[in-house]
């Protein structure tokens, strides 16, 4: 078991987290929202927060159990959208943030030593057209690694808006050509079985629930397993590879292990653990767990 967590992401840090929420700095501004995982105390006092946060997110108090939304909170000059960079080796991203209604800002920091697996992987198959799939796939953060690093993409979310932000992504990293679907992820891989269709690399980033753009109801216990399942008869069974994220918080590493053990031929290079961030505390904040091998 690997835990992971970014190691040079200048435009991102977890300041504190604690009493169920967390403080970080994304770029110039410093926001504050809940966190369900950060159980202990903070090491920063409530005034403190509030004196360094230009935003603060408060949670509906009548939201129900699995939906997050609420209010923001904005101090004078803090804007509702902002630029952010990440850079390793050649791959040089910029991406919007944004302060929505249900706390997200468009992206996940732990997720940068995914992207930094991605680039590295396709820079080194022996491949001259690799594919990627990238499924809910968000703002594309993983597309535009997988797109830097010279692949085919093609981009798969359920959210139209959603897929808008990824297209500004991808146009404020000077990347282009990427191909954008609005769609349920089941949907779409099953009918790229039936057409015959591909992929060197899949990656997927599933909530715990969620909701196709037809109403298509997605619970992970519930389909994960067929998923993977469809997932495998499209990768390629050399120069490829395979990268899952999954948030929910009934999960462990090492129900993803026997997921994908019984699911696939023999992964080889197979790594999964935790993605984390510490804090300035030193106190590491769990966001989610990874599984991912290479058929090189």
């Amino acid at each position: 078991m690997k835990l992971l967590s970014p190691t040079n992401f200048d435009d991102y840090e977890l300041i504190d987290s604690g009493t169920f929420g967390k403080l970080e700095r994304f770029g110039r501004y410093i926001i504050s929202r809940p966190e369900p995982q950060a159980v202990w105390d903070k090491s920063l006092s409530d005034n403190e927060w509030e004196r360094i946060a230009h935003a603060t997110f408060k949670k509906d108090p009548s939201s129900v159990v699995n939906d997050d939304k609420g209010k923001w909170t904005l101090k004078n000059g803090m804007p509702e959208q902002w630029f952010i960079h990440y850079s390793y080796k050649n791959l040089k991203i910029k991406m919007r943030l944004g302060l929505t209604a249900f706390k997200h800002v468009g992206i996940f920091p732990e997720q940068s030593e995914n992207w930094n697996y991605i680039f590295d992987t396709i820079s080194s198959l022996n491949d001259k057209n690799v594919n990627v799939l990238n499924l809910f796939a968000y703002t594309g953060g993983s597309s535009l690694a997988a797109k830097a690093a010279e692949a085919d993409v093609t981009h798969v979310d359920s959210v139209k808006q959603v897929i808008t932000w990824s297209k500004e992504n991808m146009e404020a990293s000077k990347l282009d050509n990427i191909r954008w679907v609005v769609e349920d992820a089941l949907k779409f891989v099953s009918r790229e079985e039936r057409r015959g269709n591909s992929y060197n690399g899949i990656i997927l980033d599933p909530p715990a629930y969620g909701r196709g753009p037809a109403g298509e109801k997605w619970i992970l216990e519930d389909q994960i397993n067929e998923l993977l399942k469809c997932c495998r008869k499209i990768l390629k069974t050399d120069h490829s590879f395979f990268v899952i994220n999954l948030y929910s918080m009934g999960f462990s590493a090492l129900i993803l292990e026997n997921l994908i053990a019984s699911i696939f031929d023999n992964p080889k290079q197979l790594e999964c653990g935790e993605l984390f961030v510490p804090d300035k505390a030193g106190r590491k904040l769990p966001l989610g767990i990874f599984l991912r091998f290479k058929r090189c």
